[in-house]
Parts: structure tokens; sequence; C-alpha cells
């Protein structure tokens, strides 16, 4: 039977509009043109790609799309806003960053502080997940060169001040750099209006290709390329562009705007009644993140004295009878590591509580039923685990004896 999908944090589906889009640029016999050629095969792909610039601006609130350059997706975005502004500004080595970010900008951060002696201030966070912007503002020193903070974290979907802390920094003159990959379709943003000079998105998690992503670049942002070769994207980035992956993520992002309202309400329900039915059905639950100030579809969730791969191996195998269910413990791309949850231990959660944790993220093709499906699944298998658990076990135990 096929899998319940419950991990769209994680990726998502390319949605069928967005495919129709990319066709003529995939398939054989199909257009094919380089956007730098002058001729009329290469005049088409460029008003192509820059009508998908145009999509990119639109949905992120830009009047200006000369401000969006193409990159290969979240990655290479977060790396060309951190590296470029070093390389551009040499005189500043200082850099804040929170403890909760993810790993293409804490190892950016690392990276530069381990082979060029930049100084990383890494902020804590409350125990919601939210960084306080005093603490920013007590961070910043005299050669500070940015202040990177993801606007929603891709585990517990807390938001961050962002609005605050961009305007401390602009007071400063420091640049502020957003990671907004998980946040980019699922709420509205408005970037000429907002303090944000950087800000990375990817294609593949608002239902559009992967391999593609975009980094806005407020006008006047100072950056150094990271790539050298041709002219393309206006000097910023060299390479032919990614053709497919570029009119893929513009339809995406076209695709996405009309409908993000009733989508984060929609999402908003199903995750709301899915989180009160497992908390009133699991004892010893509970729900992570900020109880308010976090996206509408990600419900992160801790079973005390559960192993968390144990219960998503178990969610997952399918039978003849029962569809499986795919949720994640956090971060895709920290999936194949034993190490605890980097964003639960800087919530202050105890391991018996880290260990025990699952991430159910929902997206547009997630039903009412997909939910009921999941209340109904999850509880036993969590109590099956329970039930060979020498921790919960000793837990009853002594709760038994204080009785």
């Amino acid at each position: 039977m096929k899998t319940i999908y419950f991990d769209y944090n994680a990726t998502t589906p390319i949605r069928p509009e967005v495919h129709e889009e990319m066709k003529p640029w995939m398939e054989p016999g199909g257009e094919f043109g380089n956007p730098s050629s002058i001729h009329s095969v290469g005049m088409k792909a460029r008003a192509a790609v820059e009508k998908a610039r145009g999509q990119v601006a639109t949905l992120l609130g830009v009047s200006d799309p000369g401000q969006i350059v193409f990159t290969s997706g979240g990655t290479e975005a977060d790396n060309m806003a951190i590296k470029g502004a070093a390389l551009s500004h040499r005189e500043a080595k200082h850099i804040v960053t929170s403890s909760i970010e993810h790993h293409a900008v804490l190892n950016v951060c690392e990276y530069l502080k381990e082979n060029f002696g930049y100084r990383v201030t890494f902020l804590p966070v409350d125990k919601g997940g939210r960084v306080d912007p005093e603490a920013v503002a007590r961070a910043i020193e005299p050669d500070t060169l940015m202040v990177s903070v993801m606007l929603a974290n891709n585990e517990i979907g807390t938001l961050q001040p962002i609005e605050k802390i961009g305007a401390l920094c602009r007071d400063r003159r420091i640049l502020f750099h957003t990671d907004a990959v998980q946040a980019v379709g699922k709420i509205p943003l408005s970037l000429d209006k907002m303090p944000v000079d950087l800000l990375s998105l990817s294609a593949h998690k608002i239902y559009g290709p992967k391999g593609i992503g975009a980094l806005y670049i407020r006008k006047g942002t100072r950056l150094q390329s990271l790539f050298h070769g041709g002219q393309h994207e206006k000097n910023r980035r060299a390479g032919t562009e990614n053709l497919s992956g570029i009119v893929g993520l513009g339809a995406a992002c076209a695709a996405i705007g009309p409908e993000m309202e009733a989508e984060e309400a929609r999402q908003r329900r199903l995750r709301d009644r899915l989180e009160k039915g497992l908390l009133d059905q699991i004892p010893s639950s509970r729900v992570n993140g900020h109880p308010t100030e976090r996206l509408n579809n990600t419900a992160h969730l801790s079973f005390e004295c559960v192993e968390g791969e144990g219960l998503l191996m178990l969610l997952d195998a399918a039978q003849a009878d029962r569809p499986g269910l795919a949720v994640s413990t956090g971060s895709a791309c920290a999936s194949g590591s034993l190490e605890p949850s980097h964003v639960m231990q800087a919530l202050g959660v105890g391991p018996e509580w880290i260990h025990g944790s699952v991430r159910f993220s929902l997206g547009k093709f997630n039903t009412e039923e997909d939910v009921d499906w999941a209340l109904k699944l999850v509880p036993p298998v969590v109590a099956r685990l329970r039930e060979m658990s020498p921790l919960w076990q000793d837990k009853i135990k002594r709760s038994a004896v204080k009785n």
C-alpha cells in the first residue's frame, strides 16, 4: 500500500503544473538554448530565466528581480551569502549566528573559524527555540561582519524575530542574512520592506525540483563570487544556467503564492488535530518548539523513553492491510548521524526525550484521512516500544513505589 508522507520539511514532490512548465526544457527535441547566446534560440532561453526570476521575486515581495541570483540550492545560497560577504569585507572577522541553524550555516561558520581565524558567536535559544534580539545586540562587536539567523527552524518549526534582529543590524550597519529555506512558501514575505540583506531559499521545499535555489541580495550588498568563469548572473555566479531547474523554481513560486494563506490555515488545522490526538492518547509526550511562533505545518513531538529510529522504522513498515507512515527524527541532512539533534540539545531537552523525538511535517497533499491513520497507528507503536524499554519499565516501577 502507498506510504502516507508526513516529511514535507525534508523535501516535497514536484507539483504537476511545475512539471508541465519544465517539460519543454527537458524533453528530446525540446528547448535547449544557452541563455548567454544572442541568437533566437538563446534569447528564448534567456526569456525563460528572466520570467522565473520575476516569479521568485514576486513570491518574496521584491520589486527588482535583479536582486535574485540562482544557485544550486539552499546550501550554496547559504555559502554564497556568508563566504561571499567574508571575501568582500576582509577587515571584519566576527560572525553572529544561532546555535540551532542548519548545518549549511553552522559548518560554514566553523570553516571560517578554523581556517581563516574568524570568531563566531553561537547564540543560545530559549525553551521554545527563539533567539533573543537583545542577545544579538550584546553579541555585536566593532568588527562584526554579519548576523545570520534562520527564519524558520527545519526541525521544530520555530519562527525567529527577524524583523527585530534585522532592524538592529541595520542600525549598526551590519549585514543580516536569514536562511529561509523552510519558511518560503509557508509564510508571506515582503523583502522590499523587511530589514534583510541576504535570504536563501530552495526549490525542492516548495514542490519544485531538486538542485536549484536562489539567494536574494539586496541592492548595494557587496558579495564576492565563489565561482569564477563567465559573466553569468551579472558576474555573481559563473556557470551556464540550469534552465529546467530555474523554470521549475519559478513555476513553483508562481503556484504556491496565491494559495499560501488558505494552505497555511488548512495545514494548521490538520497539525493541531494531529498533535492533540497524539498527546491525548500517549502519556509522557510533549510538543517541542514555540507554542505559537512556529510554522503551521510542523509538529515536533517527543515520546519519553522511546527510541526514535525504531519508531520511524516501525511506522514506515507498510503491510498488506495498512500503509506505512513516513516521518522524520529531525533534519533530513543529519538523519544518517547517531548524534543527538543539536537543536533539541540547544532547547535543554533531556536525553530520555531527545531520543524519542519525531517530526511530522505536513504539506499540500496531506488529508484528514492521513491524520486519522496517524492517530490510529502511532500510539500502539509507541506502546510496543515502551514495553521493550528498560527506561520506561523502570519509570513505571518508580511511579508505583511513589503511589
